[in-house]
């Protein structure tokens, strides 16, 4: 179907043929010596049925693409439909004359009826060519938007294919220290790595969940690592009842948490603190914000960095398209991790 018949814009189509409505009722008040009241009331409908002869212009205009290197071959068809349509014109006019017993008046008509209508129908073949230019255009764009989903979803899958092997390698290494220290904190630590596992199973390929989920996950993988370090982690949480049903992408903090644990609490003595909050961002937005004792002391080496924040530096970005950010410093005794998610908390997926 003609596109301007598709948009429902037939009547804007028809107003567009005022000018011609006009130009056609001055070459009949000139030759064919009509008053002007009559050559515009015979040019209203002439120029209505040609409209609707015009718009057969955009099947050859889509079945001949320009370029290709056979420009001169899509020139020829155009003259030649035109040439028809205008011949159609012409004796659609002389048939109205007829009935209205007119034929003499029309004769004189005839070759300028023939030339406007030309002339209208290759007029109405540039139109189709811009519009098939819009429309190529418009697919384009939608291809390249959905090339470009396509791709944010391997690459999250990919980004979220690796968080549980760099997690269970941690544990496994922590359970394995553990079995020759205090076997029976060995196996409470297999059952709760066994529950938290099956956690991240059912979250599927989810792409979104409420940020109590998410902290129900980060409390699980807490309170595995608590079962090494004892009384040397203590966590505190504030977390603003609002936001607990903000949707977050799964398991965003928990290599944030596990970051804090094996480059903050695991080297230090004394006891250690996360503190977990979330608070809306004044101007929209919300702010989840990890915080961890730190050893001033340690060497760059065993500062926080590395996988852990790489990856949810990169799903975070490949989430929102940049308008999620994760913020990150060291102050004296303390690492702070910040992720600030947009307003809406629409992710792309």
């Amino acid at each position: 179907m003609h596109p301007i018949l598709r948009s429902g814009n037939l009547g804007l189509y028809l107003l567009a043929w005022s000018p011609i409505v006009y130009a056609l009722a001055l070459l009949l008040t000139g030759s064919a010596r009509l008053s002007w009241p009559a050559s515009l009331a015979m040019a209203v409908p002439l120029c209505v049925i040609y409209a609707f002869v015009c718009l057969s212009a955009w099947y050859p205009s889509r079945a001949l693409p320009l370029g290709s290197g056979r420009l001169a071959r899509v020139l020829v068809a155009h003259v030649m439909s035109a040439s028809v349509a205008a011949a159609i014109w012409v004796l659609t006019a002389v048939a109205v004359f007829a009935v209205l017993r007119r034929s003499e008046a029309i004769r004189a008509a005839v070759p300028g009826i023939y030339g406007l209508g030309i002339v209208v129908y290759l007029l109405a073949v540039a139109v189709n060519y811009v519009l098939l230019a819009i429309d190529a255009s418009r697919q384009a764009e939608a291809h390249a938007v959905e090339a470009r989903l396509l791709a944010g979803r391997s690459e999250l899958r990919a980004l979220k294919a690796q968080i549980n092997p760099h997690f269970l390698f941690n544990s496994l290494h922590s359970i394995s220290a553990l079995t020759s220290i205090d076997a029976a904190k060995a196996r409470e630590m297999c059952v709760l790595l066994s529950g938290f596992l099956r956690g991240t199973l059912g979250l599927g390929d989810k792409a979104l969940i409420p940020l109590h989920e998410e902290l129900a996950m980060a409390r699980s993988y807490l309170a595995i690592e608590r079962v090494r370090l004892g009384s040397r982690l203590q966590v505190e949480e504030d977390i603003e009842s609002h936001c607990e049903d903000w949707p977050v992408p799964p398991l965003i903090l928990q290599p944030l948490v596990e970051n804090a644990i094996v480059h903050g609490i695991a080297n230090l003595i004394e006891p250690g603190l996360i503190r977990i909050s979330a608070k809306p961002i004044t101007g929209g937005g919300l702010s989840i914000v990890i915080e961890n004792s730190l050893d001033a002391d340690a060497p760059p080496s065993k500062r926080p960095g590395g996988f852990g924040l790489a990856m949810a530096r990169k799903r975070l970005s490949a989430h929102y398209d940049g308008a999620a950010n994760l913020f990150t410093a060291a102050r004296n005794d303390t690492y702070r991790a910040e992720i600030r998610l947009p307003e809406n908390g629409a992710a792309n997926l």
